[in-house]
């Protein structure tokens, strides 16, 4: 019997000492987790600020994950230029299609550049997630002809990218074509109408000459007539 109250005796503290570290941390919580109701207020301000892209008078035909590559010709090799997006982008007014690379983090612009109807895009040998294409890009701030590779990570991506972009050149150049055709037939138009005024004018003019030339004759009669029936000066 005295063997068992001692163990109880010696078990008692350690179970009395668990539960109060258990009540002092409960009540540590609820010390923390209580609403007192004071506000603090935030020492810097911030305003929000709009950010522009550039982008808002455009509109997305095309919007890609990919990694960009830029021919270097000094140095007679490819240079990674970034993992980011490429963006078909369109504008609503003038209809004309950009493409442009943004870096992923920090969206600093890699490739800027109109989509002409003289553009290219080739597939590259070896690798069928790649394209290349020739360009007069912008990126940099000045226009300068770059060589480009983008890398798709599917087949599927890259054969949408290129197609995209053949359409959009295809479409460029009917534009142009029809452009040029309408300007054309302006020109035909208007030097068809200024020919017509021409002989108009002309026509105009020969009866103005022609009536003159009689007054001129009738003027020239008359006065003949006059002298002869002029009297004969005494001698």
């Amino acid at each position: 019997m005295a063997s068992s109250i001692s163990a109880t005796a010696a078990s008692e503290p350690e179970h009395s000492t668990k539960e109060r570290e258990e009540e002092n941390a409960t009540s540590t919580r609820a010390a923390e987790d209580e609403d007192t109701g004071a506000q603090v207020a935030p020492i810097v301000k911030l305003e929000e600020v709009a950010v522009t892209t550039g982008e808002e008078d455009e509109e997305a035909i095309l919007d890609l994950k990919a990694k960009l590559y830029r021919f270097d010709k000094e140095g007679n090799q490819w240079k990674e230029r970034g993992v980011g997006t490429v963006k078909l982008l369109k504008h609503k007014e003038s209809a004309k299609v950009r493409l442009v690379f943004r870096q992923s983090k920090t969206l600093k612009i890699c490739a800027n550049h109109l989509v002409l109807p003289t553009i290219n895009v080739q597939e590259h040998q070896g690798n069928d997630k790649s394209c290349l294409w020739h360009a007069a890009d912008f990126a940099d701030g000045e226009l300068k002809d770059e060589l480009f590779c983008i890398r798709f990570p599917s087949v599927e991506n890259c054969k949408t990218f290129k197609e995209t972009v053949e359409e959009v050149a295809e479409s460029r150049g009917k534009k142009v074509e029809s452009k040029d055709a309408t300007d054309a037939a302006g020109l035909i138009e208007k030097l068809s109408v200024e020919d017509s005024k021409k002989e108009e004018k002309e026509k105009e003019e020969v009866p103005v000459a022609a009536k003159e030339f009689s007054k001129t004759t009738d003027d020239k009669v008359k006065a003949e007539v006059e002298k002869k029936d002029e009297p004969a000066s005494s001698a």
